[in-house]
């Protein structure tokens, strides 16, 4: 069994938000795979089904992004996910827009959703999947991620959210080795 979250905000005011790269992922993989995610649960809503002949649970805390890891602790924990089966969607800042970078471990880098993953978790070697967003160019980083997303823009994220969408796939289907060769790829802006 496979855990997916997703990391992301609640709120309507969030929804088309650079921030929600995870949510937007989790919606896709459930859109693909007819996983409706309406389970409230582990201070999150939930859904069940099956990836690739695997079951799998997808999740997207409820939390807000700075406390998403108690969310990701209590369903793994209650579903028992080794940590290798625990795939951890988010955005990434430091990544171009479009492009994605699948990782098997590493730390949580200035995310603060991922350090809070991290510390809840006690561990940092579990697969993500980061989202490239772009960069503010030294502008306000929070405006940047919880601000408006000009429609060409908006284009390019839901590209991205399909993308992650698409190596989780490979991930259970192929394994991470495969689907880090396929998808590690870098667009230009």
């Amino acid at each position: 069994m496979y855990l997916i979250a997703g990391l992301g905000n609640p709120g309507k005011e969030y929804e088309n938000t650079r921030h929600n790269m995870g949510f937007k992922a989790i919606d896709a993989l459930a859109s693909e795979h007819g996983i409706e995610i309406k389970r409230s649960k582990f201070r999150g809503l939930y859904g069940q089904g099956f990836i690739g002949g695997e079951k799998v649970i997808l999740l997207k805390p409820q939390t807000y992004m700075n406390l998403s890891g108690g969310s990701v602790r209590e369903a793994a924990m209650y579903f028992d996910i080794p940590r290798e089966n625990l795939i951890v969607i988010y955005d990434d800042i430091d990544i171009p827009i479009r492009s994605i970078r699948i990782r098997k471990a590493g730390g949580p880098g200035t995310h603060n959703g991922m350090k809070s993953v991290v510390k809840e978790l006690g561990i940092k070697d579990f697969p993500r999947i980061r989202i490239g967003v772009g960069s503010n160019e030294g502008g306000d980083i929070v405006k940047h991620v919880i601000g408006k997303v000009s429609s060409k823009e908006q284009e390019l994220l839901d590209e991205a959210a399909k993308a992650a969408a698409a190596a989780v796939e490979d991930i259970i289907r192929l394994g991470i080795d495969n689907a880090m060769n396929k998808h590690n790829v870098t667009y230009d802006k």
